[in-house]
């Protein structure tokens, strides 16, 4: 998995897998999500992310 906030875009994407993207759809406005071929989601895009309740500066993460 690969977290990447791009500021100039203030797009926060996040890649589940490194299967190719082949469709993608804007299911909640501003929420981007990516599929492969077999449907399997692959990632998610939040457009305009800092202006969100997100903070993309700020990344937790937990294993358990």
């Amino acid at each position: 998995m690969k977290v990447k906030y791009d500021k100039e875009t203030d797009i926060l994407s996040i890649r589940l897998s490194n299967l190719m993207v082949a469709e993608s759809d804007e299911d909640k406005k501003g929420v981007i999500l990516d599929y492969s071929a077999d449907g399997l989601l692959v990632g998610i895009e939040i457009l305009n992310a800092s202006k969100s309740d997100i903070h993309p500066s700020k990344v937790e993460y937990e294993f358990a």
